[in-house]
């Protein structure tokens, strides 16, 4: 995601209330509802995994919102609120959190959720160590179940007294504890144990086993071309879902998709974390006739080029690091992938996304700088005989703004320093479980946050041994410092916080390329639609009016 004191609430950036019936010209649309409650909207790649301890992609995570529940949730505004949690204590240390539960939650295959559900479902995703299974590392236990070799499945600091109430001592005070828990699609959602126990790998991938809490279940799918899921007959929450059927297909390209969208074939695109249209597309769009309906919102989300610290040329080289960020110019990569600087801006103030705390300043990351002379002279300090650069490979996932990208870097290289680097495209969740392993030498990483909390870019993405990192960097100083920072209220934190990410830019850790504004296409007659900085608007949210 491409992935989010004593109890301070989460800051909201400019968040603003995008609805349907405000994206075109609808005051002629009227209030009465469509017989076919149907939304259909397009994806590229399949599901990489809908299983939330095992959940990275921003793309599977906005589908999976709709699926499961935790113990809170943020809403469309992006505050805190109650969710199979009714309220919640905490003692005066700030240390033990006990959530009363409500009582008439369901799965949706009928089975009651209980407290011990949450203990089950905690303790797998600690034990199964997904990208986002640092989440849980402040709760007594944690370093029990996951150190190497180690048998115990359960973390002492959870428990369940009695079927309503789930209580979790932590090993210290952390103020983003309750943000942590409200992204609960990420490792803190509920799952039934007497499904995931039948097969643990595989219950999610198909109707028949599929389960959650949501009000939506998966009630199609064929791998690689759609699924569909269905509202939840008397779903225990509120308000009741009014779309019956959210129908995605999957897709290699988003260009013919606008395409069916403006015949009439889908009722939004954007949605489920597709919110990069093609660049051509969108420059189109804005001077057509649906203009109206084209919006633009800020997403938190960066992106960069992740360098190997495990293997290869870049392993040792600052100067070679440094070459390769100083040759690319971000405004000619911004004009040709980001419709001429509509959709993104360059990332030169560091990598937490410009608005969310730990946003280092406009210029502030000295590698953002387009330099070819610089970059030239340290290629050949670092690579005199060109045997280092020799057979590079940028990798990364396949879709439209992404081979754009790509294509941009591989002639700025060639063009800037004389170096040939080839391109690999592998699909998503494959890309991703690779990445993490430190397979590639050079690959995209991107970011969307969780909340706004540095703690979320750090801890997932930075520090030693990060669930969600791609690099393999290690750095005890780096990683101290982080952990300060991290037991500290988050006023107090950000200079240290802003010492680690300055940290990283002397290091020439990666090289930055953009902020990123997300981009919507809303159908007049869907009512409901829209997004927030940090994800889409709920599907429970929506109706689809007689037009």
């Amino acid at each position: 995601m491409y992935r989010y004191s004593g109890l301070r609430s989460v800051a909201v950036l400019g968040t603003i209330a995008i609805l349907g019936t405000a994206c075109g010209s609808t005051t002629n649309q009227g209030t009465a509802l469509a017989a076919d409650q149907t939304i259909r909207f397009p994806t590229i790649n399949d599901i990489g995994t809908l299983d939330p301890a095992q959940i990275n992609a921003e793309a599977d995570a906005e589908l999976a919102n709709n699926l499961f529940n935790g113990l809170l949730k943020f809403d469309d505004q992006f505050k805190i609120v109650p969710d199979l949690a009714k309220s919640y204590d905490v003692s005066s240390d700030n240390l033990t959190y006990t959530f009363h539960l409500r009582t008439d939650a369901k799965f949706s295959n009928g089975d009651p959720v209980k407290a011990s559900d949450f203990v089950f479902s905690w303790d797998r995703a600690a034990k199964a160590q997904g990208p986002y299974g640092s989440d849980l590392s402040g709760i007594v236990g944690y370093n029990d179940v996951t150190k190497k070799g180690s048998t115990i499945v359960h973390m002492s600091g959870i428990s369940a007294p009695d079927d309503s109430t789930f209580k979790v001592q932590l090993a210290a005070p952390a103020g983003y504890f309750l943000t942590e828990v409200a992204a609960y699609t990420l490792v803190t959602a509920v799952v039934d144990q007497k499904v995931t126990t039948k097969d643990d790998t595989n219950w999610w991938t198909k109707p028949d086993t599929f389960v959650g809490t949501g009000p939506y279940t998966m009630s199609a799918r064929t791998p690689k071309q759609f699924v569909e899921f269905s509202a939840v007959p008397n779903w225990w929450g509120s308000p009741q879902p009014t779309v019956k059927k959210i129908h995605i297909d999957v897709v290699d390209s988003l260009v013919p998709a606008i395409a069916k969208y403006e015949q009439g074939g889908y009722d939004i695109v954007g949605y489920g974390g597709m919110s990069t249209l093609p660049p051509s597309d969108v420059l189109r769009l804005k001077a057509g006739p649906i203009k109206n309906q084209l919006i633009f919102h800020p997403k938190v989300r960066t992106t960069w080029v992740s360098l190997n610290f495990t293997k290869g040329p870049f392993k040792t080289s600052k100067d070679l690091r440094m070459a390769f960020s100083l040759a690319l110019d971000r405004s000619k990569l911004i004009d040709v992938a980001c419709s001429h600087a509509t959709t993104c801006s360059a990332a030169d103030g560091g990598l937490i996304t410009k608005g969310l705390k730990g946003y280092l300043g406009d210029g502030k990351d000295t590698n953002a700088k387009f330099d070819p002379v610089k970059a030239k002279q340290l290629l050949q300090s670092a690579d005199p005989t060109g045997n280092l650069t020799k057979g590079l490979t940028y990798t990364t996932n396949p879709t439209d703004l992404n081979k754009i990208v790509a294509e941009n870097l591989q002639s700025q290289w060639q063009d800037n320093l004389n170096v040939h680097v080839d391109i690999q495209y592998i699909e998503r969740q494959q890309f991703f479980q690779r990445a993490e392993k430190f397979e590639f030498v050079m690959s995209r990483s991107g970011w969307q946050a969780d909340y706004d909390h540095p703690q979320d870019w750090f801890d997932n993405l930075w520090i030693t041994g990060a669930g969600s990192g791609q690099d393999g960097y290690s750095n005890k100083t780096f990683d101290d410092l982080v952990a300060k920072a991290d037991a500290e209220p988050v006023d107090s934190a950000i200079p240290d916080y802003n010492k680690a990410s300055q940290m990283m830019i002397d290091d020439v850790r990666f090289i930055p390329l953009y902020y990123t504004v997300g981009q919507f296409l809303f159908k007049p007659y869907v009512q409901g639609a829209g997004t927030n900085n940090f994800q889409d608007y709920y599907w429970v949210d929506l109706k689809v009016l007689q037009h």
